[in-house]
């Protein structure tokens, strides 16, 4: 009972330490899309983090996703319910919602959209692909309006499928289902899998669960100069030259947000030592995690809702406001403005999505039972020799 008491401590102390990094990680995506000289004049700081902050959320994902099939969401109708509410309870509203905004703000300000992706071009190519996250497949790189950071979930979509092929099915079957949506995917997405795999090993790993907290000290305190020298170096962006000297410019330039992959595994593997260094400190660390769970929580659900939104909404507030960037105020009306209807939109549609779970798995299951009936019946009513 005492091993039980122990782990769920540290299990809830590591799931806040989780969120406080789910926080910073979509404030550093954000500072990143709002250091444009449209809006402030000053470099910010920390606004160079942001695709960091992707492989974070990579990893990150990959172990929760690898935590909830283990302990609840173990059926594909439970994982799928969950999984397909997630998305479109916040994806379907934002994607229709994305060209409307632009729209306005073009007309408003049209510099704040210049050299960006025009709202006019293919508008029902961009929606379906991004309804159906196929916006990355191969060398394809399809814009979601004026809203760049959807090209995470478009990754992220099919690890998740992939997940499920692989935890839900096996033998020639499992073969067959995984080699054809890689060979739909094709090479950019499944060059940034192993990032999200790694959150998965941190996981599943019995060594790194198993971590003692002298190691784990090590191992969490050599995280961080790990990633200072990471950026402190340019990692990524050697890792982009690196690839450029293999295959030129044109494919660099096709590989968009997957160019960087060579050192983005070096960073993964930093994020699962600070990861798996936490992990193993959690019970140490759980009091002062428990001080910040007020604040932490209800701010970490509302980060899925502010990573998707924050493009278009800030540019169409930038717009809207059309002030002056040097002026500090221009940046901080922008931004609060843009935090407000976060936390509106937020609450009509992510903090919603249980509704979605519900009627999703009410036809998945509809679904799930028709299609046994049809496998049995045919054996029911053959004849016995």
């Amino acid at each position: 009972r005492a091993g039980a008491q122990r782990e769920h401590r540290v299990n809830r102390a590591f799931s806040i330490y989780l969120d406080l990094v789910r926080v910073l990680a979509a404030l550093a995506v954000i500072v990143y899309h709002s250091n444009f000289r449209l809006l402030t004049t000053e470099k910010l700081p920390f606004s160079n983090h942001g695709h960091a902050a992707v492989i974070v959320f990579f990893v990150l994902s990959g172990y929760v996703i690898a935590y909830i099939t283990s302990e609840r969401e173990n059926t594909p109708v439970s994982y799928w319910s969950s999984r397909l509410s997630r998305f479109y309870s916040l994806a379907l509203p934002v994607v229709l919602l994305t060209p409307l905004l632009d729209l306005a703000g073009e007309a408003l300000a049209p510099q704040f959209y210049t050299g960006g992706t025009t709202t006019y071009g293919l508008a029902w190519l961009r929606i379906l692909t991004s309804l159906t996250f196929l916006n990355e497949v191969w060398l394809v790189s399809i814009m979601s309006f004026s809203n760049v950071p959807y090209w995470s979930l478009c990754y992220e979509f099919w690890y998740y499928v992939l997940f499920a092929i692989v935890t839900f099915t096996a033998g020639r079957t499992r073969v067959l289902l995984a080699g054809a949506v890689m060979l739909l995917l094709g090479p950019k997405i499944l060059l940034l899998a192993p990032a999200w795999v790694a959150g998965v090993v941190l996981f599943r790993w019995q060594w790194l669960r198993a971590l003692k907290p002298l190691p784990g000290a090590l191992l969490f305190a050599a995280s961080w100069p790990a990633y200072w020298l990471f950026h402190q170096y340019g990692l990524t962006e050697v890792g982009s030259g690196w690839l450029l000297k293999l295959v030129g410019p044109h494919l660099h330039q096709q590989m968009a947000f997957s160019k960087f992959f060579m050192t983005d595994y070096l960073l993964a593997l930093i994020v699962v030592a600070n990861f798996a260094g936490m992990r193993a400190l959690a019970d140490v660390a759980a009091r002062p995690l428990r001080a910040i769970e007020p604040v932490i929580r209800p701010l970490a659900a509302y980060t899925f809702s502010a990573y998707i939104l924050h493009q278009p909404l800030m540019q169409f507030y930038a717009a809207l406001i059309n002030g002056d960037p040097g002026r500090p105020w221009f940046y901080a009306g922008t931004m609060l403005a843009t935090f407000a209807t976060i936390a509106v939109l937020g609450s009509m549609t992510e903090q919603q999505r249980h509704h979605w779970r519900h009627g999703i798995r009410k036809l998945l299951a509809r679904l799930f039972d028709r299609r046994d009936r049809q496998v049995v019946a045919p054996a029911a009513g053959a004849p016995h020799g």
